[in-house]
Order: structure tokens, then sequence, then C-alpha cells
């Protein structure tokens, strides 16, 4: 027996973005991205104590930026994110998950730290690039 949802295309989760959507504040954000640096950092390490690869440098950062662009695009957020009750959601949008494409785009400007510090109306420009805007939840 086929499961209850076969055939049928998942419908946007209604909760997937609060209504008000208020920009998410810089102490949240910065919070965010420090808790998914240590915690990349910290699995990178691992790596190496058990002999998996050499050092921690390429690791890190590839694990990083995995974490940051998978967890947005399946979750809506990084781990820290997550964690500091972050949200991103595209602008278009809000009620439907952000993908993975304008997930990459937000990570791989994120790593530039100049789109993320010049904002407008609440978004940084990789917000701006990826369609995206980062909320509380």
């Amino acid at each position: 027996m086929a499961p209850a949802y076969a055939g049928r295309v998942p419908q946007p989760d209604p909760t997937y973005a609060p209504t008000d959507l208020t920009p998410a504040g810089w102490g949240r954000r910065i919070l965010a991205i420090l808790i998914d640096w240590g915690t990349s950092w910290a699995a990178a390490a691992a790596l190496v104590e058990t002999g998996v690869v050499e050092h921690s440098g390429t690791p890190g950062t590839v694990i990083l930026i995995a974490e940051m662009a998978f967890f947005t695009a399946l979750l809506g957020g990084s781990f820290g994110k997550l964690l500091t009750r972050v949200r991103v959601v595209r602008h278009d949008d809000p009620s439907r998950p952000v993908g993975l494409l304008r997930a990459l785009v937000r990570t791989a400007l994120t790593f530039l730290l100049i789109p993320p510090l010049l904002t407008f109306e609440g978004r940084g420009l990789h917000d701006l690039a990826a369609g995206t805007r980062t909320v509380t939840i």
C-alpha cells in the first residue's frame, strides 16, 4: 500500500516564516555565525584527530560552507541561526523554503564579509542578491 502522500506535491508549511517578518538583529546574526564557525571548526578538528584529514583549514571551510548552504536550503537557517531563532526566508514568498541555489549564493557572498555589513531595510547585500531576508522567529 502506497503512503497517503504519494503523488501529491508537498505544500508549504504555513509556520515556516513568522507573519511579521521582523529583521533579525545584529546580536543574533553575529552569535549565529560564531556558532557556525565554532561547530564547523570543531568538526574539522575531530577529522584531524581521527586521521581522516591532515589539517583543519580547508576541511573547516568546506564544512562551514556546506553546513550553512544545506541547512539554509533545507531548514531555513544554518545551525547557528536555528539556535539563535533566526530564519532565512525568500523575499518574494516567505512561506516557501529558500532552495539550494539561493542558499549557495547567499553563503558565497557571506564569505566576502562586506555584503552582510551593508544593509538596506534590514537586508544585507547577500540577501538582496539571493532574494532572501533574515528574520527572527
